[in-house]
């Protein structure tokens, strides 16, 4: 799929697959591409200064876990973040449902061709 395909909708994707629980930058470019089918494969140099701009923004929380002799940087959603991905939803709902309108039109009821 072309990069281009996902700008625009990369903060939804990232807080989607954060939604669950606290992951490092990797299992989340994992997620990503798992639930995607493989269709998505997101680069580290993609995600983590969207990662680093959405904790910011105040809507992902981060703290280091060691996992052996690896320290990680684990991100979170905080409750704004919750609300962000619920909007996000929403729009891309909307937004799906409109382009799908155009690009796969239904005759309307008793409309002949």
């Amino acid at each position: 799929m072309r990069a281009d395909a996902v700008r625009g909708h990369l903060d939804g994707l990232l807080l989607a697959v954060l939604e669950p629980g606290p992951l490092h930058g990797y299992a989340i470019i994992a997620a990503v591409q798992h639930r995607s089918g493989g269709a998505l494969e997101l680069r580290t140099g993609t995600i983590y200064p969207a990662l680093n701009r959405l904790e910011r923004l105040g809507l992902l929380s981060s703290s280091w876990q060691s996992s052996g002799e690896r320290r990680r940087r684990c991100y979170e959603l905080t409750d704004a973040g919750r609300r962000t991905l619920a909007s996000e939803r929403t729009a891309w709902s909307e937004f799906t449902t409109a382009i799908g309108s155009v690009l796969n039109p239904a005759a309307p009821p008793g409309f002949a061709t």
